[in-house]
């Protein structure tokens, strides 16, 4: 049985190109051919290579027309791409190069300079993969340490990070699955979306102790206390993305952290916002945030039941919460119930 270290996409219009460079790679890698940019669009629908050899000139889309669309698509646009031409040119090449091809190589080409150059490149992509693992799993642990030192000092408010997570990915995972909202998620990447909710809590790291762990109801001056926790939640985030050049998941925190609290009609805190007005993340968050509060117990509450609470949601939808994202809710509350009750 062959062991293949590599998928490999070749697309070019000439079938001479297509043979030669596929005897010359097929003995360790899994060589796909295609004599077109739209076949292989069409398989990348099913397959992601590990790097792709593209020709420059076809008809109907050319090498560059391709390249732009994989650049645009972020389930493509790191996929190493060498470009095969018979062009010479300094300016197609600097071309190329600002686009993001990684290499070009001239036809003819000679066996050994195609093995090497795409065994090069794909060493480079291993170590740039195994670079990206690390900066995730770096990042996946500043979010967790912030969101435990918030949940630590909150006594009152025990197993609700892990709890809203899981709701948020459950309630983001079936919105996207349903269409909703689909222009604004589609370019999510749905797990590092999901971690930043973590840190939708972060800003009571501002407020004192006395009050987070007040074994009682909020008084009103207490209460304003606490609600600053949104913008001061913001404004920690923001400036942690000031220090860095990686600001996706941050962004996407930020947008949690700062408008949970936000109400579909308006009356929310602490901007007032509207609608659509405000960002999704806080829109869904706000269900999340709310249906564990109510299904918790508090020193100055009982918990109220999963059926109580999904009432109660029901009845602000429109209100405070956006009502397509509370009909999803209430289509998977299940899936709520289960994790509730088992936390």
């Amino acid at each position: 049985m062959e062991v293949y270290t590599g998928t490999i996409f070749i697309v070019d219009d000439a079938d001479t190109n297509l043979t030669k460079a596929k005897q010359a790679l097929e003995n360790k890698y899994r060589v796909l051919t295609m004599p077109s940019a739209a076949k292989m669009f069409n398989l990348l629908e099913k397959i992601k290579p590990d790097l792709i050899l593209l020709d420059i000139e076809m008809p109907e889309i050319n090498g560059f027309v391709a390249l732009e669309k994989l650049m645009r698509n972020k389930q493509t646009a790191r996929i190493p791409v060498i470009f095969l031409t018979a062009q010479t040119d300094a300016a197609i090449e600097a071309r190329g190069f600002e686009m993001g091809a990684v290499d070009f190589i001239t036809k003819p080409f000679s066996e050994p300079v195609l093995q090497n150059r795409i065994a090069s490149h794909l060493h480079i992509a291993d170590l740039i993969t195994e670079r990206t693992k690390r900066i995730e799993r770096l990042q996946n642990s500043i979010i967790s340490v912030l969101a435990d030192m918030v949940e630590n000092r909150d006594e009152v408010t025990g197993g609700h990070i892990e709890r809203t997570t899981s709701y948020v990915r459950i309630l983001l995972t079936e919105t996207m699955a349903r269409g909703l909202y689909l222009d604004e998620m589609r370019s999510w990447d749905l797990e590092v979306v999901i971690s930043s909710s973590r840190l939708h809590d972060v800003g009571k790291i501002t407020v004192s102790d006395l009050i987070l762990n007040k074994p009682g109801a909020l008084n009103p001056e207490e209460f304003e206390i606490v609600k600053t926790h949104a913008k001061e939640g913001e404004r920690i985030i923001d400036k942690i993305i000031k220090q860095t050049e990686e600001d996706v998941f941050l962004s996407h925190a930020k947008m949690f952290a700062g408008y949970h609290h936000e109400h579909w009609n308006g009356l929310g805190y602490p901007y007032g916002l509207k609608g659509e007005d405000i960002p999704l993340q806080g829109r869904i968050m706000a269900v999340a945030d709310v249906y564990d509060a109510l299904t918790s117990e508090r020193p100055y509450k009982k918990a109220f039941s999963h059926e109580d609470s999904m009432k109660i949601i029901m009845e602000n939808a429109g209100k405070q919460f956006d009502p397509k994202i509370a009909d999803v809710f209430y289509d998977i509350r299940d899936k709520f119930k289960t994790v509730s009750s088992s936390g």
